[in-house]
Formats: structure tokens, sequence, C-alpha cells
């Protein structure tokens, strides 16, 4: 209930409160009115006793030195001497200071309960007497469960009836749904996109998702804050102000000479320093669409050497597309390929169809009329057309309907493999007509981004869970030289710990639920916000709200200027304090006066940060 208290006093509203309390002192001040109570006791009480809490606290509990112990010291030698005016003005400045050191910090840990949105809460199993919808509590090892299209996986297992297509892009981050037949194995949370399956459970306490989840909760447990520097300082300036303060008194035998120098000793101007910068540079981000979440991530986002993209969603614009139409027999062009396949893939809601579609659409290509319409899941789709029956498929389905194909048409297909591209055959009877290739589109400003990127990291790579020869092809476009293909998540982590057991300083970039493991790890996590899931945003230390990598060079340059900005401040802060600390053993100031140069040197921060927030290069 105090502690309740303390934060009630030490909020903003209460802190307004205090400085309404320190102007209304000062007008009495000026215009010489008197009081039963000076207004500057609410000032001292509102502000004062939240740093008291804390310094005694940290001191007693913690056993830990911090700056509230000098500011606590500080205002009560003035109190002492009835300089209130200074002890009020030194625990309001500190109180405003800490405000905008909390305002730095996000402490919303939205992404687990999001994550663990994705488990379904039932699932149907299968006994001798039919099939029954039970609590996913209820779901033991060696359970039979039917999925059918549409469908959450409920449990980790291997199929053994039916075949289909997976969509695996929220833990996988696949760009384009996986065919599974029986005996593949199959991830709770992964969506079952056509055909009913029939799984075997494996796993249900200890499934991928689950431990995917706990990849997460490490992760934040090993991310703590950033310190302020003043903190680390803190336990050599108290002592240091006290000793000097003593020494003032012993050679002079001033007391109020001795309470200036705590009063100036007072680190306001570089508590401000820091977080006065990083609500600038914020400031100038929000402009730029970046959402930067704490200081700590601008700041280390300075240091960061060592840049790490996922492929889809990131570099790629998550959009399957049609990008090359091959005829095999000279008797029909592509548009014929086209045309004839989308005639095919019209009743179909494979991703991979509604490409195709589109595709045939944009082209303006007439459709055929197609009956005796079949799907095979994960195989492919047939139909009759003009009665001829026409296949549509992967290669498996080609070899099940005895379709051959020559070695020239081997070489033209494997050239289309390389390049990562998924492949659909069209053939008619027993003969190959063509294919159509399919890939995810590139982001237009990938090249760019990766080029500008270059000269400010000495490493760029690209983490994907999709084949090598699709990350490879991606790589080669966008200029990354260093890429991992068939990465799971954990894959993703080992990846990011590796390179940091080597000294790097990791920025990881992602866009899908797969992604936040390593977004949590990474020294810097950076989500792609817009069309990014909620979970990496959360997890995510920055996001980038318009889903637009150009403001990622925009982010690194921002972060070295706040950098340069932080380290000027904390120097102008400790020379300025040293400066006044001479005036004070000297008897050039009093309390009053001491404590108004703490205002002109935390003014000199604030107007040497703004510069930030106007800036024009990024």
């Amino acid at each position: 209930m105090f502690m309740q208290f303390m934060e009630f006093l030490a909020g903003v509203k209460m802190t307004i409160a205090s400085a309404l309390c320190l102007l209304l002192s000062l007008t009495f001040m000026i215009f010489n009115v008197s009081a039963p109570i000076d207004p500057i006791w609410g000032t001292i009480l509102i502000s004062g006793l939240p740093i008291a809490y804390e310094a005694f606290y940290a001191l007693l509990v913690r056993k830990k030195i911090t700056s509230p112990l000098l500011i606590t010291t500080a205002m009560i030698a003035a109190i002492a001497i009835n300089e209130i005016f200074a002890a009020g003005e030194v625990v309001l400045i500190m109180a405003v200071g800490e405000i905008l050191e909390d305002i730095t910090v996000d402490k919303a840990k939205k992404g687990m309960e999001n994550l663990l949105k994705l488990t379904p809460t039932q699932g149907r199993k299968v006994t001798k007497d039919g099939d029954f919808v039970i609590d996913i509590n209820q779901i033991q090892n060696g359970d039979i469960l039917r999925i059918l299209p549409g469908e959450v996986i409920p449990a980790d297992g291997t199929i053994i009836s039916g075949s289909t297509s997976i969509n695996q892009a929220n833990l996988t981050g696949e760009s384009l749904p996986v065919d599974k037949t029986v005996k593949d194995k199959v991830m709770a949370g992964t969506l079952n996109c056509f055909g009913s399956i029939d799984i075997k459970v494996t796993a249900i306490t200890d499934t991928f998702l689950k431990k995917m989840i706990t990849l997460v909760e490490h992760a934040q447990q090993n991310k703590s804050p950033t310190e302020l520097i003043v903190d680390k300082l803190a336990s050599i300036l108290v002592p240091a102000s006290l000793f000097v303060a003593f020494l003032t008194y012993l050679f002079t035998g001033e007391a109020i000479r001795a309470v200036t120098v705590l009063v100036v000793f007072c680190p306001c101007a570089l508590v401000l320093a820091t977080p006065i910068s990083v609500i600038s540079a914020m400031t100038s981000a929000s402009k730029n669409g970046i959402l930067i979440k704490s200081g700590a991530a601008l700041e280390m986002m300075g240091k960061v050497d060592t840049f790490i993209f996922d492929k889809t969603g990131t570099l790629t614009l998550g959009n399957i597309q049609v990008t090359d139409v091959v005829a095999f027999d000279t008797h029909y062009s592509n548009n014929d390929i086209l045309s004839l396949t989308a005639s095919l893939e019209k009743f179909s809601e494979h991703p991979l169809a509604k490409a195709v579609i589109a595709s045939a659409n944009q082209a303006k290509q007439t459709l055929s009329s197609v009956s005796n319409f079949k799907m095979l899941p994960g195989k492919g789709v047939s139909g009759t057309i003009d009665k001829n029956t026409l296949f549509a498929g992967n290669i498996t389905f080609l070899k099940e309907n005895n379709v051959s194909i020559s070695t020239q048409q081997q070489a033209q297909i494997s050239q289309l493999q390389n390049q990562g591209k998924t492949l659909i055959f069209v053939a008619l009877e027993n003969h190959l007509l063509g294919c159509i290739a399919l890939s995810d589109t590139v982001r237009p400003e990938a090249q760019s981004v990766i080029h500008t990127l270059l000269p400010l990291s000495k490493n760029i790579v690209m983490l994907s869970g999709d084949n090598k020869a699709a990350a490879q092809y991606l790589a080669n476009i966008v200029g990354i030289t260093q890429i991992r293909a068939n990465l799971l998540p954990a894959d993703k982590v080992q990846a990011i710990q590796t390179l940091q057991q080597e000294g790097a300083l990791t920025c990881m970039v992602g866009d899908g639920i797969n992604d936040a493991p390593s977004l949590k790890i990474a020294n810097v996590g950076v989500a792609m916000g817009k069309f990014g899931n909620d979970i990496t945003v959360d997890a995510a230390d920055i996001a980038l709200i318009d889903d637009n990598l150009k403001a990622l060079p925009k982010l690194k340059l921002l972060s070295i200027a706040t950098l340069k900005t932080i380290k000027q401040n904390l120097a102008i802060s400790l020379l300025f304090n040293l400066f006044c600390i001479a005036l004070s053993v000297f008897g050039l100031i009093g309390p009053f006066v001491g404590a108004i140069l703490h205002n002109v040197s935390s003014l000199v921060v604030i107007f040497n940060a703004s510069k930030l927030s106007r800036m024009k290069n990024i």
C-alpha cells in the first residue's frame, strides 16, 4: 500500500502538482508575499518522498548506492540550513528526470498471450464409435485425431491417413503451404488447408509451438534494460559529494558552502542527458514510420554491427506471383498453358491456384469449361476439357498419371527449380504440355537498403525457413553473401547466438511469428509492423510501422547520432557540475543560485538533445 502511494506521488499528475507548488512559491518570493506555509513544502513532500523512499530502499534492502541517495542527502542538508526552495527545486528536477526515463521504457509483454492463442482449445478424437470433439487437456500421446480442412492442428503428430497442404507460415515462415501425406509430421498451431487427415499424436505437452513459446520466455528473461550511466556512477558520486562537502566545511567552517556543494553535485542534468536524447530521437523516428519501444534498444542500435534478415515477408513482400510460363509443346503457346491451367485451378482454393488465376485474369485470358473436376490434396487437380483429361500439379502427380519428362524438358525445369521457384506442371493425358513457375516477390527497396547498410555494418546475414535454392536466389538479387536456409525458429536462435558468441552485436529483422524468438534473442529486434503479426511486433524492440525497409538505414543513422548526442550531454553535465562545485567551494554561489544553475545545465542538455527531433538527414 505504501509503495503504491509512493508510485502515485511519483506519477505525472502529482509531479505537475509539485511543479505548480514550486511556481507558486517562486511567485510569493518575487512579490514578497508571506504565507503560513510556504508552497515549496508541497514540492518537497510530493517529489521528495518518493526519491527518499527509493534511495533508502536501495541502500537498506538492495545494498546499493544510487543517485536518489545523493538527491535525498542534498534535500535534507538544504532543509537543515533553511534553504527550502533549493531543496524543492532539486527534487522536482530529479522527479521530472525519472518520469522521462520511464517514458523510454516499454514494459508490455503481450506477445506471449498472443502466441498461446495459436493452440486450439479442442481436438477431434477418432475412436471405434466415431469421432468426438474433446478438450485439448484430454488429448494424450498416441491418440488419433481427425483434422478437417480449415482447422488448426492441436498437437504434434504423424499423418496416418489422407493427404493435404499445411500452412506452416506461423511457425516456420515458409511462404507457401507444404504438401503432406501419410508418414509426414505435422505441428500444433499450423493450419490444415484442404484435405481431411488423421494424425497420431506424438506430443501434446512438449509440442513444437510450446517449445517456441519457451524460447521467447527465455529470451525475455535474458533481456535486461540498459542502466543509466548516472546509476553506474552513483557509487562514486555519492561518497565523493559527501567527502567534498565535508572538506569544504572543514576548511571554511561554513555549512552553507557544504550544502551548496551537495546541491550542485546533484546530477540532474546527468539524469536528463540520456532520456531527453532518447525521446527526441523517438520523435524523429516516429516521423519516419519507426516505433522504438525503449531507449536501450535505440542506444544498442547505434552499436549494432551485424544485420540479420528473415527472407519471407521481410526481404520479400510475401505475395506469391507467376514468374514464368513455359510451353514444352510447340502446338501450345505460353498463353495457352496459362489459360488451360487457370481453367482447372479456378475450382481450387490453394494459394498457388489463386496466383495462377490472378495472372490469367491480368493477361485477359479466356478460361475453358471444365467437367469431372477432381482435387488430390498435396498433389494437384484434374478435369476434362473438350473431352480431354487435363492434369495440373506437382512432379509426384505427373508420375502417378504416367506423364513422362524428356531430358531437354528436365534441363529447363531444373533451371527454374534452382531459382527457388515452385512449379505447377500441366499435362494432357500422358503428354507434358508445359509448366508455370511461381515465387515470392522481392521488395523493390530491398537491394538499395542492403547496399546502404553495408558501409554501416560489418556483416549482413539472411536466415530463412525456405529451401536453399530459393534463399540463394534471393540473396544474389539483393546483394547478401551469407545465407542459412531450411531453418526452424530454434535454428535461427542458435545462429544468432553463435554470432553473438563471436563478438557480434546483432540486429534481427523479421515479420512472422516464427521470428519472435530470434527478435528477442538478438541485441535488437526489428519487426515489419504493418503486415507483421502482432506477436512479432510485441516481441521486437523496434517496429517499422509503414512496413518499409527504407526506414532501417534511417534508424541506424539516427541511433548513431543519438549515441553521439548522449555522450555530448553527459560531458556537458559533468563539466558543468565540476565548474559549479568549484564556485561552491570558494563561496562564490549559494544553494539558491546553485539550484538555478542546475536549470541552466539542464536546459543546455535539453536544447542539444532537441536537435535529434529536427534531423533532416534521415
